[in-house]
Order: C-alpha cells, then structure tokens, then sequence
C-alpha cells in the first residue's frame, strides 16, 4: 500500500492550493512503521486542521485503518506548513 499517494490524495482534496502540498516519507529503524510528513501552505493550514483538529485526525485515522488492513502496519502523520 502506497501511504504517501493516499495521505497525498485526501490532502489535496481538501486544500485550496493542491500545487503546494509535499507528502514525504521517512525512514524508520523499525519495522512496518511509516513516517509521513505532510507540508501545505500556511493559509490551508487551517483548512486541513479543521475545527479541534477534527480534519486532520480523520485522515490520520483513514490513513491508519489502511495501514492495520495491509499487515498491520503503523503509520504516523505530521502535518506542518510552510
């Protein structure tokens, strides 16, 4: 499963500059676990956010369901912006 084209699919969904999201993914010591670092720019922070973060943990958990239904793998999202 392709974490970072999915993480990368439901931002750019949701944000008004699609052309300014990066979606990378980090290299971890253990195994099955990935890091995904998502940037936008910073007036769709907010968008991304949502009201009490609600946005955001509904991808993370989209993201994560993924992750236990492809061999219970563990994936961790930052969001940030620049």
């Amino acid at each position: 499963m392709d974490f970072v084209k999915l993480t990368s699919d439901l931002v750019k969904a949701l944000v008004k500059n699609p052309d300014m999201v990066s979606v990378k993914e980090f290299p971890t010591d253990e195994e099955n676990f990935h890091h995904i670092q998502v940037m936008v720019d910073n007036s769709d922070m907010s968008r991304l956010i949502g009201k009490e973060g609600k946005t955001a943990k509904a991808i993370r958990t989209i993201v994560q369901a993924s992750g236990y239904l492809n061999n219970n793998q563990k994936v961790k999202i930052d969001i940030d912006s620049f």
